[in-house]
């Protein structure tokens, strides 16, 4: 089995509901985004899938939530909390429905260097 990793990064402001402490008022985050993928087997070129065409997919995902309100600005966190574990099974979702050559196996998002939540099927 093969694994490919591509990061990227986003700033958004969010705030947590149901939460008693400072992270329920709107405040943002410079988060860092990993998505791991697999494939069993390589193409001709020796390449499981190119890296370009990964970034291009995380990329997309990332500019709809890059310098946004995602508690107002994105319809997924009107209904789901706006917490890092939720921002990683978004991306995931996202990913894992327009990424074809390869599959998603996790998404790490990053809130700061020392705190990270991730999410996969397994």
């Amino acid at each position: 089995m093969y694994e490919l990793m591509v990061k990227d990064s986003f700033a958004a402001a969010h705030n947590l509901r149901d939460y008693k402490g400072k992270c329920e008022r709107v405040h943002g985050h410079n988060y860092i985004v990993e998505a791991y993928f697999t494939s069993e087997t390589l193409g001709k070129d020796g390449l499981a899938v190119d890296f370009t065409i990964l970034k291009k997919h995380l990329k997309k995902i990332i500019d709809k939530l890059d310098h946004r309100n995602l508690n107002e600005d994105i319809v997924f966190f009107k209904k789901n909390n706006t917490s890092a574990e939720n921002i990683a099974k978004f991306i995931y979702d996202y990913l894992k429905a327009n990424v074809k050559k390869a599959g998603i196996n996790k998404v790490a998002i990053y809130e700061s260097d020392s705190s990270m939540a991730a999410y996969t099927e397994d």
